[in-house]
């Protein structure tokens, strides 16, 4: 029976619980920042007073464009990871880390770090959400 576990890497350490939680917050970042490029950027460069350099942007990644036509999809896209994201996160709260004061260490320090990546996420993905849909409404 030991040898199972151990073949299916440690289950009952909680190692594989939390890599994977830092693995969907990282992608939920990923998606996030997004939200930034297509709604934020350019909001901020235009209230800058440079339209100029927005130009430039567009010129050089042109993808800009695209994802700025498809905001809705990308903020859909980018709300279910970061619901994904905090599922995970609030499953593996509790995991086990292993016994060994080294891998304990790591696994404790990976599940703060991803804790902290996926608030920087919600909180890129607020700002996004606010330049993208609130702002036009108010202006």
């Amino acid at each position: 029976m030991s040898s199972h576990l151990e073949s299916i890497g440690h289950a009952g350490d909680g190692t594989q619980q939390t890599r994977s939680s830092l693995v969907t917050s990282l992608l939920s970042l990923f998606a996030s920042s997004s939200t930034l490029i297509c709604c934020a950027l350019p909001a901020l460069l235009v209230a800058l007073g440079a339209g100029a350099a927005l130009s430039g942007l567009v010129g050089a990644f042109p993808q800009i464009v695209w994802l700025s036509e498809h905001k809705v999809a990308l903020f859909v896209f980018a709300g279910l990871m970061l619901a994904a994201s905090g599922a995970m996160q609030w499953v593996n709260r509790q995991a086990p880390c292993p016994i060994d004061p080294r891998l304990r260490d790591a696994c404790l320090r990976t599940r703060k770090v991803s804790r902290q990546v996926y608030g920087v996420s919600v909180g890129l993905y607020l700002v996004g959400g606010f330049f993208a849909f609130l702002l036009p409404l108010v202006m």
